[in-house]
């Protein structure tokens, strides 16, 4: 088998290298959360998102912020938001928020550490049977994919929840990513690091496995089980033995 340096030197494997090798392998395919999973981009989100909320009078820690919003579609939360605030985000105000957000995002966003090796492994592995099924909308992930160079791992192969008819915790957008390869939901891995993503994987029927950092905007273990998890794990090395690779 080839080491996990020889497969990031070559790219992602073909489609009919992947269908080969996916006969020696556990799952029909591995379906990958964006945020908190591929990249480090949550405190950098939910900073912007604190100090817009600042600014229409509703006060809130860092740690709160998160509490509240990771993991969640901003757009679905507008009912909190005007109870404490008086004021009905509208698409102006989202619009506003993305442009913000995505400076943060450019001038400091990061990949999770460790991710480039093991997508090298399981992309390797697992060929075209791999996807990004994120509850983001496209530009925000297509943006952190390319700042990161992670992209070239899931060229074609990016599914965003706005796209579908309900967002996270809704399955729909990993039943969509499932359905665009071909696969049974049902004998698919998921990898997940919040407790809405869980819960959208269990319900499309896939093995969900959560990983838990230990950061602050990280998830803890207890809550990821609860949702469904059916493992945690919180070292991103972990992960291609937790898929077979």
């Amino acid at each position: 088998m080839r080491s996990a340096d020889q497969r990031l030197a070559e790219g992602p494997a073909s489609l009919a290298e992947s269908r080969a090798a996916a006969t020696d392998l556990p799952y029909a395919a591995v379906l990958f959360d964006c945020d908190g999973v591929l990249v480090d981009s949550e405190s950098l989100t939910q900073s912007v998102l604190r100090d817009m909320l600042e600014e229409l009078g509703w006060r809130l820690t860092h740690e709160e912020c998160i509490s509240r919003f990771v993991g969640r579609a901003l757009k679905d939360e507008w009912r909190v938001i005007e109870e404490h605030t008086g004021v009905r985000i509208d698409e102006a105000w989202l619009a506003g928020f993305r442009r913000r957000r995505d400076d943060a995002l450019r001038a400091g966003l990061t990949a999770i550490p460790g991710i480039e090796a093991v997508l090298a492994s399981v992309v390797g592995a697992y060929g075209e049977r791999t996807a990004v099924a994120t509850g983001a909308d496209r530009a925000k992930c297509e943006l952190q994919l390319s700042l990161t160079g992670l992209g070239r791992f899931f060229s074609g192969r990016v599914f965003s929840g706005m796209e579908t008819p309900r967002s996270k915790p809704a399955p729909d957008v990993y039943l969509a990513a499932a359905a665009a390869l071909g696969i049974d939901p049902h004998r698919t891995a998921v990898v997940e690091d919040t407790a809405t993503g869980v819960r959208a994987g269990v319900a499309a029927g896939a093995r969900v496995f959560a990983y838990s950092a230990g950061l602050p905007a990280s998830t803890p273990p207890e809550a990821l089980l609860a949702a469904g998890a059916a493992e945690v794990f919180s070292d991103m090395r972990e992960l291609p033995a937790l898929l077979g690779v």
